[in-house]
């Protein structure tokens, strides 16, 4: 009795339900999926081929549901679902429309069983789906999935639609799989065929399929062949190694510009030795972080604006401190060192105590995010890119105003001589602060850059307060061009060294370069002109 009641239990747990048990709203998905839930396996590999041809948009993510195990079915109500987890607790999620049919117990998620043929099947299917997909950039990511495994069906299918595709980026994908597959071919000849197709590829994957063939492969030509491949792609893969080391150093310049150009402004036109610089970079990154507390959701917006507010905020505290303080100690350069110390501790505790003592978020917009593929081992980030643009951009605006402005002439007239400029009817002091709002504000604007990079804190800009006085003396004091190629050249030269010193090691032997440097060049790269200068 036992044994009956057992086998009547198994049965009723084994009976699949009929097509009238399960409603998507699509009839021709009701019938595939009628046919799924058949025992007999040929008529489940039926129901997956009038699933993948039944051209409906959600083909391709059941199909790829069905293969991974993640879509179910429920008796009550009869509905296929995603089995989703939220609070401890299993939801299920209409796969069609949405629709959250509430929770559930785990029993009540039933899996579609499919056989290892079935699986094949679908593989396949996906792949003539997504190759034929309206969208580039799905078939190319198609294309690409196949590079790690091309089975001789992928290379028939692309064969077929290689003649349709109209998109080169694709076209070249495509046939990077078919010479992968043709390293795989018993003849010798075909084999050194698909070598030569491959020798300029970078892609990962076929430097993995050369060395499989010069360690294993039988033929002493094919391993020669492979060899000299692989050599030919190792030097390129070099080649834009180098240019990715020269972007990250390009980078890292313009952040070291960005920083050090309003100091350059102020010690070099005043004489002024800023401790509180980097304490005003670290007010613009702030003022980034208060404007996206303004504007929720407008990241992108809020950060455009945050430029000119940063400058206006950095500003007016750099005019404050110049008014205030700097004044009344020109001609003491170690007393402005002591002042402006001071009052870099004051903004520090300022805004620990009226905003956070801990980093604060700053989000980046979707124009800043992801990077630029260029190839399979060179990618450039777009936050460094955009920065990178925005730093030149900032060097030709305030170069425009220190050139063919009239704050520009009585700025260059002061730094040259002041004692002639003021007998010329120039007011040095006013020019004084408005020459140090001006630093003080690309510093806030470089505060901006630099939200966008690393933690906002209050101690943001102490990282990089050192860096910015080396490259003003590098670049030589007071001079915007000095300052360009000074950061540029500190950038690359800390990139360069770090992959062998590390990067602790490599800026203690940039600052000994500076060091010896300046022994040599008192004035750095470009010394200031002018019988202030002299003198």
């Amino acid at each position: 009795m036992l044994r009956i009641i057992v086998t009547t239990l198994l049965l009723c747990l084994s009976t699949p339900l009929t097509a009238a048990e399960i409603e998507t709203g699509d009839k021709m998905l009701d019938t595939a999926f009628a046919q799924l839930l058949d025992r007999d396996f040929d008529v489940k590999a039926a129901g997956v081929e009038m699933l993948a041809g039944s051209g409906h948009p959600q083909a391709g993510e059941l199909l790829r549901g069905l293969l991974e195990g993640e879509l179910r079915y429920l008796n009550q109500p009869a509905r296929l679902v995603w089995m989703r987890e939220r609070s401890g607790g299993k939801f299920a999620v209409d796969v069609l429309d949405g629709t959250d049919h509430g929770e559930f117990s785990a029993r009540k998620f039933k899996k579609l069983p499919i056989n290892n043929a079935m699986r094949a099947q679908i593989r396949s299917l996906l792949a003539q789906l997504e190759l034929s997909d309206p969208n580039p950039a799905v078939r190319l990511k198609s294309v690409n999935a196949m590079l790690e495994n091309p089975e001789p069906e992928h290379a028939a299918l692309i064969r077929s639609l290689l003649q349709k595709e109209q998109e080169s980026a694709v076209r070249e994908a495509m046939h990077v799989v078919l010479a992968l597959a043709g390293l795989t071919a018993t003849e010798p000849e075909r084999r050194r065929r698909a070598i030569a197709d491959l020798s300029d590829s970078l892609e990962p994957a076929v430097r993995n399929g050369l060395t499989r063939l010069v360690n294993n492969d039988p033929d002493a030509q094919v391993r020669a062949d492979a060899a000299s491949a692989l050599r030919k792609i190792e030097k390129r893969v070099v080649l834009f190694g180098h240019l990715e080391t020269l972007f990250f150093g390009l980078s890292a310049g313009s952040v070291l510009v960005l920083a050090a150009i309003g100091l350059a402004i102020t010690f070099g036109v005043m004489g002024v030795i800023n401790m509180a610089h980097g304490e005003l970079i670290m007010l613009g990154a702030y003022t980034t972080y208060l404007m996206q507390q303004l504007m929720p959701g407008m990241i992108g917006l809020s950060i455009l604006l945050s430029i000119p507010a940063a400058f206006l905020v950095s500003a007016g505290v750099g005019v404050a401190i110049e008014r205030g303080v700097i004044r009344f100690l020109y001609g003491r350069p170690l007393e402005t060192l002591l002042a402006t110390f001071g009052i870099s501790l004051i903004l520090q505790q300022l805004v620990r105590t009226l905003i956070s003592p801990q980093n604060v978020p700053v989000s980046n917009p979707d124009f800043l995010s992801g990077l630029w593929q260029i190839n399979s081992v060179l990618s450039l980030t777009y936050n460094r890119l955009y920065i990178f643009a925005f730093c030149l951009l900032v060097f030709a605006g305030l170069f425009f105003v220190l050139k063919y402005t009239w704050l520009g002439l009585q700025v260059r007239a002061v730094s040259q001589n002041r004692a002639m400029a003021r007998a010329m009817g120039v007011r040095s002091a006013r020019v004084d602060a408005l020459t140090f709002g001006l630093g003080s504000g690309i510093a806030g604007i470089a505060g901006v850059a630099l939200s966008q990079l690393t933690n906002v804190g209050p101690n943001l800009g102490q990282a990089y307060i050192v860096d910015s006085f080396m490259v003003v003396v590098f670049g030589g004091v007071g001079n915007l061009w000095g300052t360009l190629i000074g950061g540029f050249g500190l950038g690359i030269a800390n990139k360069v060294m770090e992959p062998w010193a590390g990067a602790v090691l490599a800026k203690i032997l940039v600052l000994i370069f500076i060091i010896l440097f300046i022994q040599k060049r008192p004035r750095g790269l470009f010394p200031q002109k002018g019988r202030a200068a002299e003198g």
